[in-house]
């Protein structure tokens, strides 16, 4: 199919051709002028209209930005778990839910209950909401399976929902019958035996220590895939120069990052994933992601999404609580939540920014991208363009498409 996007109010640029990331004190120097991208064959093939183009849209009075990359989600899940939002709201820690049997184990229990087929169909749905707010790629992680066999069983899933990268959180909390290091041999099993592209660990009280996210680090040099890592969420837990230490690709969370560790990590090509969305949700500390921002971390935004801590699938909305609680710029935001994901995804040579030659993962806007966070809760995706493909227009925007 060839596509031709005309006449937007903005396109976001990147300053140059093969950045890899943008770290985000750079991220003034993103473009947002007016301009056309015409797609063919799955790529974008010019930054100018194509006035042969089998589908075009008129981008009056928008924006065309890269797809969004969402890098953290927990799909495939089941169920949810609303009664204990209402006990963290009432007051009831995360830790105690945890400890009480909620939190992670709640979710294995449901996932257990669940067929291949309901949980696919379930998170099938949830895939079309996230397309909906413009997600175009996105990572599924293990972690709720706590034992062997449904991890194996979620990694298939995860493939079979079409996950752009499937992420092994075998450590995600130490099953009953475990204690941590007997359940790391189950994980160092799995790492060999499973088909993931890296490797996560939960580095928290309740969870594991950062001898395991050691552990961890050199098993994913060994079977030759990426280290991410969950740390200081809840406590300062000191991970941060441990996940560097061992090269790790992403810091996730990050809510109670020690200001020592900050400068050391703005300097590495480690993203620094926050998730606002858990901090809003699970009234957490908020990451310092001005300071990170300042300072030239690759800061990237994802929405976390799992039935527990953030079900939130609208990356849009994620933007507009870290614009608020963080005080990025729109452009700065966006850069997090596209380029800088797909860094973190080593998916930044094919997408994560509008460049000839990129696949062609594309939204329009139906404003300008400031108005992204400052229409706090509204759908700004007016339509998405898929692997070069047009795949969805909200009802109130087809006037744009002719076919």
């Amino acid at each position: 199919m060839s596509v031709s996007l005309d006449g937007a109010l903005q396109v976001l640029l990147p300053p140059g051709p093969g950045e890899p990331f943008l770290r985000l004190d750079r991220a003034a120097e993103a473009t947002v002028d007016p301009g056309s991208v015409a797609v063919r064959d799955g790529v974008i093939a010019a930054l100018a209209a194509d006035d042969s183009a089998a589908v075009r849209v008129d981008c009056a009075g928008a924006a065309v930005v890269p797809g969004f990359v969402d890098c953290h989600t927990h799909l495939p899940f089941a169920g949810w778990r609303a009664v204990e939002y209402e006990q963290k709201v009432t007051g009831v820690s995360y830790e105690e839910i945890t400890r009480s049997g909620g939190g992670i184990a709640s979710s294995a229990r449901a996932l257990a209950e669940s067929s291949d087929e309901d949980l696919l169909s379930r998170s099938r749905a949830l895939r079309a909401e996230m397309l909906r707010s413009g997600t175009t790629t996105f990572e599924a992680k293990t972690g709720y399976g706590l034992s062997r066999a449904v991890e194996e069983r979620l990694v298939r899933l995860g493939r079979e929902l079409g996950a752009d990268r499937v992420t092994g959180l075998f450590a995600h909390v130490v099953p009953p019958g475990y204690d941590a290091a007997a359940w790391m041999d189950e994980v160092e099993i799995l790492a060999r035996e499973t088909d993931v592209d890296a490797l996560d660990i939960f580095v928290e009280s309740m969870a594991f220590g950062n001898a395991d996210l050691e552990r961890l680090g050199a098993l994913a040099a060994e079977v030759g895939v990426p280290l991410r890592a969950h740390v200081e969420q809840f406590n300062a837990n000191g991970s941060v120069p441990v996940a560097l230490d061992l090269g790790a690709r992403s810091v996730d969370h990050l809510a109670c990052l020690t200001p020592a560790d900050l400068p050391r990590l703005a300097r590495s090509e480690c993203g620094a994933v926050l998730l606002p969305g858990a901090e809003l949700l699970g009234d957490e500390e908020v990451a310092p992601g001005r300071a990170l921002a300042d300072a030239g971390a690759i800061g990237v935004l994802a929405t976390d999404f799992n039935p527990g801590t953030s079900p939130v699938q609208s990356l849009p909305l994620i933007i507009g609580i870290a614009v608020r609680r963080y005080g990025w710029t729109a452009r700065e935001a966006l850069i997090a939540a596209t380029l800088n994901a797909a860094h973190v995804l080593d998916l930044a040579a094919e997408r994560g920014s509008i460049e000839v030659g990129k696949r062609a993962d594309l939204v329009v806007l139906d404003g300008p991208i400031e108005h992204v966070a400052y229409r706090f809760g509204h759908n700004p995706v007016a339509a998405v363009v898929e692997g070069g493909e047009l795949v969805w227009v909200r009802p109130d925007q087809e006037w744009r498409v002719t076919r």
